[in-house]
């Protein structure tokens, strides 16, 4: 007689399919997955348990934290390095303040309660209201600390590579190589490369983009702590590589802060690391991300020889990805402010061929160029030549497409440039606050911001139109967003 097997159950209650091999249902696993990078959504009667009474009642900030990675709703116990990945700390500092003195730092405690979603009416100090008054002041203070952290975290990374020489992640590995990060398997690095992508996932889909430091900070940390350690020479390459690829990201978040500085040294150190990993599509790309802040700030000479280099990199990187295209793409734009009609045609012909890549682009990560980018980057190459009635095709056909809010503010802001430059008001008035719409709502004023307050200057000769001076009034007023 056949036996009836014995059926399984996931820890939330759901039953298991008879064929399904792990212990968790697909809930819980993906909950898991992302308790790397984040703190849980938990129940209300989470914290109700005598463990984390008892710690809240001794206002000490690190027994809480360790109440919480022991309590039984978790399963299993919260390793400490992936719950020092959520604040931007090592395994030791976290075991330092578990089991140390209580920290006093208010800021410091208002932002770890905001980590770990902890009920204000538990807490015994204050946490600001989220109003229009108190809000954006904490905020600001806590993307200060992030900011300031993920440059020192930035500068110790540049030093240590200096020395000679979305699919399911595996957690286990991870928190292990947490604690011990020293000799690194390849399978390991591997988990490594996919939580970059995850927060390259997590950057594209923010609409504030700032949203992303604390996570990219975590990972920074995590990072580092490996260069720290004795590596073998393919899994150094391998950790140079991980990093020219995060430094990327955060040069990513601060430009799109307004931190053009600061975006250029985290282009410079990807440059160095990806240099270091003889990653030549990541380095290309690294040299082609600080150039193009030349072409935004409108100094087209010093974004030539970086592209320039960026293009040779590219012909010795993977002929499959978009490397070079992209490249040729950004040359265009410069080409395009240097007033050269010819070579900038030339550039985007160069740059039609990321159309016959053979398998999917890659759109995601370090290099999202792909083919639907195409008619913006043709378009906004004819606004710097001055042809509105090129520019308006190209950039009225990439605003049909499917594209990100940020991209879609800029589209519109070019096609108010066209406005300008055919004198035509009305499509200036019509797509300039389309433009300011997009900034305001999705926190992107430090780049579709930047394009519209250099579209001022140009507004002037229709200052008399009430509705211009209404536009001109609305851009002055437009506060750009900062991680300072």
């Amino acid at each position: 007689m056949r036996m009836r097997p014995i059926a399984r159950h996931c820890r939330c209650g759901a039953r298991l399919a008879g064929d399904h091999r792990g212990s968790l249902c697909s809930a819980c696993r993906d909950q898991r997955r992302n308790t790397l990078v984040n703190a849980p959504n938990v129940p209300v009667e989470f914290w109700h348990t005598d463990q984390l009474r008892e710690a809240v009642d001794a206002w000490h900030m690190g027994r809480v934290i360790q109440a919480y990675r022991y309590h039984p709703w978790h399963g299993r116990p919260l390793s400490q390095s992936v719950v020092a990945g959520w604040f931007g700390l090592t395994q030791p500092q976290l075991s330092r303040i578990e089991n140390g003195p209580a920290p006093q730092d208010l800021a410091t405690l208002i932002q770890w309660a905001g980590v770990l979603r902890i009920p204000g009416e538990l807490l015994w100090f204050k946490v600001p209201a989220a109003g229009p008054d108190s809000g954006p002041a904490v905020d600001e203070g806590r993307d200060d600390v992030n900011r300031r952290e993920v440059l020192r975290l930035l500068s110790l990374a540049s030093s240590l590579l200096a020395l000679p020489a979305a699919d399911q992640l595996d957690l286990d590995r991870l928190e292990t190589a947490g604690s011990r990060p020293a000799r690194l398997d390849p399978g390991t690095l591997d988990e490594y490369g996919k939580v970059n992508e995850r927060l390259w996932q997590a950057f594209a889909q923010s609409k504030s983009k700032r949203l992303a430091f604390p996570v990219v900070r975590s990972q920074l940390s995590v990072l580092n702590q490996a260069l720290h350690e004795p590596q073998t020479q393919a899994g150094r390459r391998r950790l140079c590589q991980l990093a020219g690829d995060l430094f990327q990201l955060c040069g990513e978040i601060f430009f799109d802060s307004d931190q053009y500085p600061d975006a250029a040294q985290c282009y410079s150190l990807a440059a160095s690391a990806s240099k270091e990993a003889e990653a030549f599509d990541l380095w290309a790309c690294a040299l082609t991300r600080h150039a193009f802040l030349g072409v935004y700030e409108r100094r087209f000479s010093d974004a030539a020889p970086l592209l320039n280099g960026a293009a040779v990199l590219a012909k010795r990187g993977d002929s499959g990805l978009a490397t070079r295209p992209w490249v040729a793409a950004v040359q265009a734009q410069t080409y395009a402010g240097l007033g050269d009609l010819t070579a900038c045609e030339r550039a985007l012909d160069t740059a039609e061929e990321v159309t016959h890549l053979s398998g999917p682009a890659r759109t995601s990560g370090w290099l999202r160029f792909e083919g639907s980018r195409l008619a913006e980057e043709r378009g906004r190459c004819y606004v710097e030549l001055r042809r509105p009635e090129l520019a308006e095709v190209a950039l009225a056909d990439a605003l049909d497409r499917t594209v990100s809010a940020r991209r879609r503010g800029s589209l519109l802001a070019d096609l108010a440039l066209v406005g300008v430059q055919r004198r035509d008001t009305d499509q200036l008035v019509m797509y300039g606050n389309a433009a300011l719409d997009a900034a305001r709502q999705t926190g992107s004023a430090g780049y579709v911001g930047r394009m519209l307050h250099n579209l001022r200057p140009q507004l002037k000769p229709f200052l008399a139109d009430s509705h211009v001076r209404h536009l001109d009034q609305q851009i002055l007023q437009l506060k750009t967003v900062s991680v300072v």
